[in-house]
């Protein structure tokens, strides 16, 4: 029997997983499915897979339009996915999905060339998330104790926007989801 917020979750995504993601050529569902499945290949703990499983939850929470973003709306969805997470998830597996939109911009500060590698929809939203971190800002953010795994959980939502890569499935993410509940 899966726990009440797992079968929320997967609620969410049934309901609102077919829905673009941005301006990107994949659904909500296939980024997360993907995040989570890079998270998984490099050997994460179960908190970080489901944090990237779940990192982009709060644009499921909200009913503002796919191409909110692409008009320049910041629907603050890290800090909705905090929010919702923060109820239900021990502090590793919600940490990161607050600080990933922090994480690119601490990444376009710190990584020569990351700029450059952003999706076009990624570099609009930037713009609307604060820019690129000025050097207190990295300061700032490297005081907490999750920024790594938000920076790997990053790295992993850049690359979770293959429209023809197969996932595995929502079920297979289960034990993780499940193992990351407080």
């Amino acid at each position: 029997m899966l726990h009440p917020v797992t079968q929320k979750i997967v609620q969410l995504f049934e309901s609102h997983g077919n829905s673009m993601y941005g301006g990107e050529a994949v659904t909500q569902l296939e980024h997360a499915l993907q995040c989570g499945a890079l998270a998984r290949a490099n050997d994460a703990s179960d908190e970080l897979i489901t944090a990237s499983l779940l990192h982009d939850i709060g644009h499921l929470l909200h009913d503002l339009p796919d191409d909110a973003s692409d008009n320049g709306i910041d629907d603050r969805h890290e800090l909705l996915g905090e929010t919702y997470l923060s109820e239900h998830f021990k502090l590793a597996a919600v940490e990161p999905v607050k600080l990933h939109v922090q994480a690119k911009r601490y990444l376009c500060a710190t990584a020569p060339g990351y700029l450059e590698t952003l999706s076009e929809p990624s570099k609009i939203s930037l713009e609307f998330q604060g820019g690129v971190m000025s050097q207190t800002e990295v300061a700032d953010f490297e005081k907490n104790e999750f920024y790594k795994e938000a920076v790997n959980l990053r790295r992993w939502d850049d690359l979770a926007k293959d429209p023809y890569l197969i996932s595995p499935t929502l079920d297979s993410f289960i034990n993780a989801i499940e193992t990351s509940l407080k």
